[in-house]
């Protein structure tokens, strides 16, 4: 991660395009708002679009704006994002979801850096400075025709990968420790530190949401929990579920064994939000059964 602000920042510094890539929720706009503060347009405008969700008119209006009376709704004139980000920076957000239609007016406008309002005959240039972000691989996009080469290479400047959460464990203590602060501060609750125990269940579990999910699991518990520490009963069943892997000694093949049939049972009870019939149901085993494994293996 030290490597990857390094680049940024050096992103930063230029008029490049930069693509950050990465799982959902691995702090895409994070880091694309950090490139824009780091940049010489800190003072200008940063707009985030997402491209999800909208449709092609939609889209396209929120990019370029549009004229009055331009389609039925259009009572006035609109200025788009791209207008009102003149001289600042503008994140495209999920980009490798927009439509074939729009890519090639997208592609145009990089081309260009002028477009018109939909709707609009008169040519409008401005000056700002693209970052984009995806969770979609755009290689095998390009490869199955779902989305332009060209394109692909205007965005693709820069790449910057965001690993997920997973892989970079030792980043969890220190952000969570930023999100207690920040919601602390927010709620105005007396929340200083996280407690050992619920330390190693942040530690142990798989983030599958990655950085978003860990910012609303500490939002969570500063709201519910009543401080001045985290403690386990204050995350969510999914994380108090998991636990650290014990370490096999080595060549201890039960250890091993327990080892794994540990995480097998950890990770079922976090799929069924740690109902244990649900659990033993999913696992085929006799809910006694499951329990006595639970006990033996020191599982909560």
């Amino acid at each position: 991660m030290a490597q990857t602000v390094e680049l940024a920042r050096k992103a930063a510094a230029s008029r490049a395009t930069v693509l950050f890539l990465g799982e959902s929720g691995s702090g895409k706009e994070m880091f694309a708002r950090a490139v824009h503060a780091w940049s010489e347009r800190r003072d200008e405008p940063f707009i985030a679009i997402n491209c999800v969700g909208l449709s092609r008119e939609l889209l396209e209006s929120e990019l370029f704006g549009h004229e009055k009376g331009a389609f039925t709704g259009a009572h006035r004139l609109k200025k788009g994002k791209m207008e009102l980000a003149h001289r600042g920076s503008v994140l495209l957000d999920e980009v490798g979801d927009i439509s074939q239609e729009l890519q090639t007016k997208l592609l145009r406008f990089l081309q260009e850096r002028s477009f018109e309002r939909v709707g609009g005959t008169r040519p409008i240039s401005v000056d700002v400075r693209i970052i984009a972000a995806t969770n979609r691989d755009l290689d095998v996009a390009v490869k199955e025709g779902k989305f332009r080469e060209d394109l692909y290479h205007r965005l693709n400047v820069i790449p910057i990968t965001l690993p997920p959460l997973r892989e970079r464990r030792d980043d969890i203590a220190e952000l969570a420790a930023f999100f207690l602060d920040r919601f602390s501060r927010e709620t105005k609750k007396p929340f200083t530190t996280i407690a050992p125990a619920a330390q190693d269940r942040l530690l142990a579990y798989g983030w599958p949401g990655n950085v978003r999910e860990l910012a609303n699991v500490i939002e969570r518990a500063v709201v519910l929990g009543r401080g001045p520490a985290v403690t386990p009963q204050d995350l969510p069943p999914r994380v108090t579920a998991a636990r650290p892997e014990p370490e096999a000694e080595a060549g201890s093949y039960q250890a091993a064994v327990n080892a794994y049939r540990r995480e097998l049972i950890v990770s079922t009870l976090a799929r069924t939000a740690g109902n244990r019939a649900a659990a033993a149901t999913a696992l085929g085993l006799n809910r006694t059964h499951l329990l006595r494994l639970i006990r033996a293996l020191g599982i909560d």
